[in-house]
């Protein structure tokens, strides 16, 4: 009986001495991993519940991870329309500079506006003191984007003049990538090497908006700043553009051609009546002689003296709106000076929008091969109404209908049309 009582006893205090233990705070508590944020101090009950793993339900391990962040863009090299390669991260991209001329522009067909930390003093047209050559003739990338322009800071002066960066007021900026139309490969490298971001130039070759550098550069952007769709979608519209235009007029008979001059090409400052191109190629496109046969290429002056000989025999004469500012002084002085044309004395003269106005107009260059085409071929395209076509084209270039702000312009003068040659520069 005595033994019984004893382990009886010592069966009583191993419990007891079980269950003290089972009521105690652990010590071995293990340290935050690094990196990690410790959660705040809890009860010894708390912890003790946390720990314990249910009896329906097994405990799952608490992970010192945080979850995984969306993958960063990956670096990849490009070679941008000089032949330069340049380190870009696509896609990732939010402080946007572009500078030099036609940059802007070329950006604005494909990329995000919204993305752009700066504009250059000629493209801001709320501005004071800035290049105003431009403001009374057309830029539709201006007339489309010109109110976001007018909020953001100075990249720089910018216009014809400006022959390289203002690199201080690109780093006031702070971009992240820089986009540039000054197409020589040691300032652009200098300029990269001084910002510390990529410097990406573009081009557009001397066939314009059908130039493959063109479509070329239009890639590039869309490659950058992830909208390859976008610019697939208007390269694919301007070439089947450009193959209707063609499909029109392939067949015309060379006896039915007639002979065309077109001036007023060139640069903005200097474009007059002898600025033209004997291989224009909207000509090309729409199947147009050219009354000029030389073997200049590009756009060049003649002398006054092939100007008066081309117009004995030049049925109908195409002036470009940038060159009448410049040839009506020459007019008022002279108003002989087309008397000798044949085209101007049986009034088959047509005048296209301005095709350069800080560069090239790239969809005003389409648009204008339009109206040569239906100016000079008019039973071929009496379907094409210009306003409507206007309005077409600059919606894709640009998301907007233009053509009434186009039209609008001072130097517009109402836009396309066949001109009264006894009063139009008066």
């Amino acid at each position: 009986m005595y033994r019984k009582l004893i382990r009886l006893a010592a069966l009583v205090l191993a419990f007891l001495l079980a269950f003290t233990a089972c009521q105690q705070p652990g010590n071995d508590t293990e340290a935050p991993t690094e990196g990690t944020t410790e959660a705040p101090t809890e009860s010894s009950e708390q912890k003790t519940e946390a720990t314990e793993p249910s009896e329906t339900e097994p405990a799952e391990p608490e992970s010192s991870e945080t979850e995984p962040a969306e993958p960063a863009s990956e670096e990849k090299t490009v070679t941008d329309m000089i032949g330069r390669e340049v380190t870009v991260k696509p896609s990732s991209y939010s402080k946007v500079v572009c500078i030099g001329a036609g940059a802007l522009r070329m950006y604005t067909y494909v990329a995000d506006v919204g993305l752009l930390a700066g504009v250059e003093d000629i493209d801001n047209e709320s501005l004071e003191n800035r290049p105003k050559m431009f403001d009374k003739v057309a830029r539709p990338y201006v007339l489309a984007y010109g109110d976001v322009f007018q909020t953001l800071p100075s990249a720089g002066v910018g216009g014809p003049n400006a022959q390289s960066a203002e690199a201080e007021k690109l780093l006031a900026l702070e971009p992240d990538i820089v986009i540039s139309e000054y197409e020589d490969v040691e300032k652009e490298d200098s300029l990269a090497e001084a910002l510390g971001v990529p410097v990406i130039t573009l081009r557009s070759g001397p066939n314009g908006v059908f130039d493959e550098a063109f479509k070329g550069s239009m890639r590039l952007l869309g490659e950058i700043f992830g909208t390859g769709e976008r610019a697939e979608e208007l390269i694919a519209f301007i070439e089947s553009e450009e193959a209707e235009i063609s499909r029109r007029t392939a067949g015309i008979a060379d006896s039915e051609m007639p002979l065309v001059y077109i001036c007023g090409l060139g640069n903005w400052g200097t474009t007059n009546h002898l600025m033209t191109a004997s291989s224009y190629y909207p000509f090309m496109v729409a199947h147009i002689k050219n009354a000029l046969s030389d073997e200049t290429k590009g756009i060049h002056p003649i002398e006054e003296e092939t100007f008066l000989a081309l117009g004995e025999t030049a049925d109908i004469l195409i002036l470009d709106a940038a060159a009448v500012k410049n040839i009506k002084p020459l007019y008022a002085e002279d108003p002989t000076m087309f008397d000798t044309f044949k085209a101007w004395q049986e009034g088959e003269v047509y005048l296209e929008m301005a095709y350069n106005a800080y560069y090239t107009n790239y969809e005003i260059a389409l648009i204008n091969t339009w109206f040569l085409a239906k100016s000079v071929y008019p039973d071929y395209f009496s379907d094409v109404e210009m306003d409507a076509k206007t309005d077409e084209v600059t919606e894709m270039f640009l998301g907007k209908k233009l053509a009434e702000e186009i039209y609008a312009l001072p130097q517009s003068f109402g836009g396309y049309q066949k001109i009264g040659t006894e009063t139009f520069f008066d």
